[in-house]
C-alpha cells in the first residue's frame, strides 16, 4: 500500500478496535500531540523496573523535551501507536526511521497491570503495517537481556529474527514483510483471543440484568425469570433503581453497587438510557454486554449513529457487544445452564451450535430445531450484529467440546475472507451449515455495515464450497441437515440403500436420491411389517444390518407407510440402534401418518433423523454426503509456482500507485502490464498497434510470419464472424490486402485501430479473469471463451488462496470444460499449463490488492503450449481489501 497522505496528516485508517489475549477489547490509534499529558501520566505510573527496561535507566518523569519528542510525529519517519482502555493509555509502540530509509528502530512500553495481555504483539502487527505503508521493510530493536517479555514478543511473532549481543544489549533485526509463519501466528492469536471473548459472553461466571422489572410480560422481567428458571450456575443480579424486589431477589440501584465482578450485563432499558448504562458497565469492569433494546440501527440514520457510538464506547472500555435488538443467548452446558434469551424454556441439551442475525430468524431457527428434537449447545442471536458476529462464534465453537456441529443463518457477510479462513479450518473438525440469502447483501438487516458486491454470480457459493461449508437455502433445510450431523455418524461415501414396505415408494425415493447425486446400492422393498412387533422388528434389524455391513453402502434411507401394530417410536428405536451398531447414518421417513398426536420429527431426542417427506430427507443426506467427500480429501496444499518474485512485483506496484487516486481504476499500458506479469512468470504474446500499412509490415517482419491482424476494440477483437480478426497472414501483400479489407468492413463501427500479432499454436480459446471485489476480496473466474461465457454464463469461480486442488477444480468446473480433455475427435489440451497459469494469477491477486483486475482473453491452449494473446491489467486503491495483515475488528 502506498502512502497518499499529506506530510504529517493524521492517519485515521490506522485506528482500530482490537481483541486482546484475554478476550477483552481495547482501542488502538496513532499518538498525537494532545496525548502529552496522558503519556506523562502513563510513564509516571510505571514501575521502576519497567522504566529501566524501556529506557536503560530510571527516570521518574519525562522531561518537556522528551514529551515533545515522543508526541510530535510526522506519521512517516516517526510513528507512535497507543492502546487505550477507557481513554487511558495502557500501551505504546513506536518506530523511528534510520539513516537507511528502508529500516526503522522499534520500541514498546506496556503498562504494568496490562503486561501479559498481548498488547505488545498487537502493537507490533499494527506498527509493521504502518511501516510497510511508509516504505519500510525492516525493523531493528535494542533490548536488555533481562527484558524477557519483550524478547518473546519479537521471537514469537513468526518473523525470522537475527540476534546480536554486544555491550550488554541484545540487538534484533528482522524483515517485516508477512511470512507464512507470521500469518499463521497472527491467525492463531486472533483465534484464541476471539474465542475467549465469546466464552466470557456465553459462559459467564455472573450475570446482571439491567432493567429487570416487576411488570409481568416486560422484556426485563422475562429475561431475569428465564435466567433464574434455567438454573444458571453463576451469580444472578437484578439492577433496577426503583423496585424493592424483583423475582424474589433484592435489586441493586446500579451496576456499580453489585458486589463482585460481573462478566455479562443484559441490558433491557430504553435506548436513550443505554449510553449511561454502558458507561457504568465499563467503569464496573463488566466484560460483555447483551443488548436486547431496539431503537438503534433499526431506527434509521439517527439510530445507526447511536449504535456506532454504543459499539465505540463498549470496545473502548474492554467490552464485546451482542446486539442491539438481540433475542438473547443460550448455553445448555450443565456447568453453565444459561438461558439469557426470550425463549420460554431451556432448549434440549445437545451438540448443535446456532447463530442467527435477526431476532425473527433466531425464533424460526430455535423452533425448527425444537420440532426436530435437535439438542443445542449454544445459541446466539446477534440482532443488528453491531459487534459479535458469526465469525466470532465459529472461533469459539472450534474449541468448544460440547459443540459437534455449527449452524448459521447469515443475511450478510461483514468479512467474507475471514469467514472463509475460519470455516475452512473449522469444517475439518465439525460440520458447518450455512443458510444464506442469495441477495449478496442487497437486502440487509438495519445497521449491517456491509460493502456492496460486484462479484460474479456463483462466487459466494464457490467460496463456501471451498471452505467445506454445507450451504442450504432455508431455515427448515438447515434444521433438516442438522438432524443428521448433530447425532449421526457421517457418511463416508455416496452409496445408499433404500428400505421400504412399498415398492412404489422405494422407487420414488431411489429416483430422488440418484437425481441428488447419490448412488443407489439396493432397494429393499419386501419389508413385511404386518407380522406383529415381535417378528417384524427383529426382521427389520437383521435386514438393515446385513445391508449396512457392505463396504459399498454408506447410509440408508428407510421410508415406511404406517403398519398395523407397530408404533413409529418402536420402529425409530430399531433404526437408531442399527445406525449406532453399524456406524453409518440412517434416515427415517414416515409418510402417510395422519394421527396429530404423532410428531415424526424429534423422535428419540434428535438421535435419529426423522422426516415426513422423502425429498426433504434425500436432499439433506446429499448435502451431508458432499461434505463427507470434501472432508475425505487430503488437506489442501498451497505450493507456490516456481519463478515468482512477490517483492519485485510489490515494488513495481508501489511506483505505479503514485498516479492512482482513491477511486481511480487505472489500466496499465502493455509494457507496464507485461513487466508486472513477468514477476509471476506470466508472458503475453506481443501485440503491436500500428498507424500505417508500412508500420504493420515492418512489425510483422520483426515478429515473424505468419501473423494475425486484429482490431483493438474490446468487443470486436475476438469476433471472426464480425471481421474483427484475420489469421495466418503469410506475407506482405496479404497483410496489406487484409488491412484494407478490415478497415472497410469495420467502418460502420467507427474509427477502429488495428494491431499485428504473431500467430500462436492452434488450440482451445479460454478466458481467465481475476477481480478485487469490495465484499469477497479477490475472485478468480475461468471459462471457455466465446458463447459459453458470453451467452450461457458458463463460468467457474474460486476465491484465493487457491490450493492445488482448487486450481484443478476451477479449470474442470465449467460445463464446456469437457472440450479441454478431447472432444469430437480433437486432442486434449495442455491442462497442466492451464492450472499453472491459474495458480500464478490467483497468487498475484492474493498478494497484491492493488491489482483490481487481471483479464486474459483469450488464452489459447493447445496440446503442448499455452499462449496468452491479450491481457487487461488495472490497478486501484488497495484499501478496500478486508482481512489485512493486522488484527482489527470491523467497525
Amino acid at each position: 500500500m502506498v502512502n497518499h497522505r499529506q506530510a504529517g496528516a493524521y492517519p485515521h485508517h490506522w485506528e482500530a478496535d482490537v481483541v486482546l489475549r484475554d478476550g477483552a477489547t481495547a482501542h488502538l490509534r496513532p499518538l498525537t500531540a494532545d496525548d502529552a499529558e496522558g503519556l506523562q501520566a502513563f510513564h509516571m505510573a510505571q514501575s521502576q523496573n519497567s522504566i529501566y527496561l524501556r529506557f536503560f535507566t530510571f527516570k521518574a518523569k519525562l522531561t518537556p523535551k522528551e514529551v515533545r519528542r515522543f508526541t510530535e510525529l510526522d506519521y512517516n519517519d516517526r510513528v507512535a501507536l497507543v492502546i487505550t482502555r477507557g481513554g487511558e493509555i495502557i500501551g505504546v509502540g513506536r518506530y523511528d526511521r534510520l539513516d537507511n530509509p528502508a529500516e526503522a528502530e522499534v520500541a514498546f512500553n506496556i503498562a504494568d497491570p496490562h503486561q501479559g495481555r498481548g498488547l505488545g504483539s498487537v502493537l507490533l502487527e499494527h506498527l509493521a503495517a504502518a511501516a510497510r505503508e511508509n516504505g519500510i521493510s525492516k525493523f531493528t530493536a535494542e533490548i536488555l537481556p533481562e527484558n524477557r517479555k519483550m524478547l518473546s514478543v519479537f521471537s514469537d511473532a513468526g518473523y525470522e529474527v537475527h540476534r546480536h549481543f554486544d555491550d550488554g544489549v541484545v540487538s534484533l533485526a528482522f524483515d517485516i514483510d508477512p511470512t507464512e509463519k507470521s500469518k499463521a501466528v497472527m491467525e492463531s492469536r486472533e483465534h484464541r483471543a476471539e474465542a475467549r471473548s465469546v466464552a466470557s459472553l456465553v459462559a459467564p461466571r455472573s450475570v446482571a440484568v439491567i432493567g429487570a422489572s416487576r411488570r409481568w410480560g416486560s422484556v426485563g422481567q422475562q429475561l431475569l425469570e428465564h435466567i433464574v428458571e434455567g438454573r444458571f450456575t453463576g451469580g444472578v443480579f437484578a439492577v433496577n433503581p426503583e423496585a424493592l424486589e424483583v423475582a424474589g431477589m433484592m435489586p441493586y440501584a446500579s451496576i456499580a453497587e453489585v458486589p463482585g465482578p460481573v462478566d455479562l450485563a443484559v441490558i433491557a432499558v430504553p435506548y436513550d438510557e443505554v449510553p449511561a448504562v454502558v458507561s457504568a458497565c465499563g467503569a464496573a469492569g463488566v466484560r460483555g454486554l447483551l443488548v436486547v433494546t431496539a431503537g438503534f440501527a433499526d431506527d434509521g440514520e439517527r439510530g445507526l449513529a447511536r449504535q456506532r457510538a454504543l459499539v465505540r464506547q463498549a470496545r473502548a472500555n474492554g467490552m464485546r457487544v451482542v446486539g442491539p435488538a438481540s433475542l438473547g443467548l443460550v448455553n445448555t452446558l450443565p456447568e453453565v445452564s444459561l438461558n439469557a434469551s426470550m425463549a420460554p424454556s431451556m432448549p434440549r441439551p445437545g451438540g448443535l451450535g446456532l447463530f442467527s442475525q435477526s431476532s425473527a430468524i433466531g425464533v424460526a431457527l430455535y423452533a425448527a430445531a425444537s420440532r426436530r428434537g435437535v439438542g443445542l449447545s449454544t445459541m446466539l442471536s446477534a440482532g443488528n450484529r453491531a459487534d459479535v458476529s458469526g465469525n466470532d462464534l465459529m472461533q469459539y465453537w472450534e474449541d468448544d467440546e460440547a459443540t459437534r456441529a455449527c449452524a448459521l443463518y447469515l443475511e450478510s457477510f461483514g468479512n467474507p475472507r475471514k469467514f472463509s479462513r475460519i470455516s475452512r479450518r473449522l469444517a475439518r473438525s465439525k460440520p458447518v451449515i450455512v443458510a444464506k440469502s442469495d441477495m449478496m447483501g442487497l437486502r440487509l438487516p438495519p445497521g449491517h455495515a456491509v460493502r456492496t458486491t460486484q462479484a460474479p454470480a456463483g462466487a459466494l457459493d464457490a467460496m463456501l464450497r471451498q471452505a467445506g461449508v454445507i450451504r442450504v437455502a432455508t431455515v427448515e433445510a438447515l434444521a433438516d441437515v442438522a438432524q443428521i450431523v448433530a447425532g449421526q455418524p457421517l457418511p463416508t461415501g455416496p452409496g445408499v440403500v433404500v428400505f421400504s414396505n412399498s415398492l412404489a415408494l422405494g422407487r420414488v425415493v431411489a429416483d430422488a436420491a440418484e437425481s441428488a447425486g447419490l448412488r443407489i446400492e439396493a432397494i429393499v422393498a419386501d419389508l413385511s411389517l404386518d407380522t406383529g412387533q415381535s417378528v417384524a422388528l427383529p426382521a427389520l434389524r437383521r435386514q438393515l444390518l446385513a445391508q449396512l455391513s457392505s463396504e459399498s453402502v454408506h447410509s440408508a434411507v428407510v421410508t415406511l407407510l404406517p403398519a398395523v401394530g407397530l408404533s413409529v417410536e418402536s420402529i425409530a428405536t430399531v433404526l437408531y440402534e442399527c445406525s449406532q451398531a453399524a456406524g453409518k447414518p440412517i434416515l427415517a421417513v414416515f409418510t402417510g401418518i395422519l394421527d396429530p398426536n404423532v410428531h415424526v420429527e424429534g423422535l428419540l431426542a434428535g438421535g435419529l433423523p426423522c422426516y415426513s417427506n422423502p425429498g426433504t430427507a434425500v436432499a439433506a443426506l446429499a448435502a451431508v454426503v458432499r461434505y463427507g467427500e470434501w472432508l475425505a480429501q487430503p488437506a489442501p496444499t498451497f505450493d507456490p509456482p516456481a519463478g515468482v518474485d512477490v517483492s519485485a512485483a510489490a515494488a513495481e506496484l508501489e511506483a505505479l500507485m503514485d498516479d492512482v487516486d482513491a477511486d481511480d481504476l487505472v489500466p496499465l499500458d502493455a509494457g507496464a502490464a507485461q513487466s508486472l506479469l513477468a514477476h509471476y512468470g506470466i508472458q503475453v504474446l506481443e501485440s503491436v498497434p500500428f498507424a500505417s500499412d508500412d508500420d504493420a509490415v515492418a512489425t510483422a517482419g520483426r515478429l515473424g510470419w505468419p501473423v494475425a491482424l486484429k482490431t483493438t476494440d474490446a468487443a470486436l477483437r475476438h469476433r471472426l464472424d464480425l471481421g474483427g480478426v484475420r489469421l495466418n497472414i503469410e506475407d506482405e501483400a496479404s497483410l496489406r490486402r487484409n488491412i484494407a479489407s478490415m478497415r472497410k468492413l469495420l467502418a460502420p463501427y467507427g474509427a477502429v485501430a488495428l494491431e499485428v500479432q504473431t500467430m500462436a499454436e492452434v488450440g482451445q480459446s479460454c478466458t481467465l479473469r481475476a477481480i478485487e471485489d469490495a465484499l469477497l476480496g479477490p475472485v478468480v473466474s475461468f471459462g471457455l471463451a466465446g458463447d459459453a461465457v458470453n451467452l450461457l454464463d458458463d463460468w467457474s469461480h474460486r476465491v484465493p488462496p487457491l490450493s492445488t486442488a482448487d486450481a484443478a477444480e476451477l479449470v474442470r468446473s465449467p460445463q464446456a470444460a469437457r472440450k479441454l480433455f478431447g472432444y469430437q475427435g480433437l486432442p486434449a489440451v495442455n491442462v497442466a499449463a492451464l492450472e499453472d497459469l491459474v495458480a500464478r494469477v490467483a497468487l498475484l491477486k492474493d498478494e497484491h490488492p492493488q491489482v483490481a483486475l487481471v483479464e486474459f482473453n483469450p488464452v489459447l491452449v493447445g496440446p503442448r503450449t499455452l499462449t496468452i494473446l491479450s491481457a487487461d491489467v488495472r490497478i486501484a486503491n488497495p484499501a478496500r481489501r478486508t482481512d489485512s495483515a493486522r488484527r482489527a475488528m470491523i467497525s
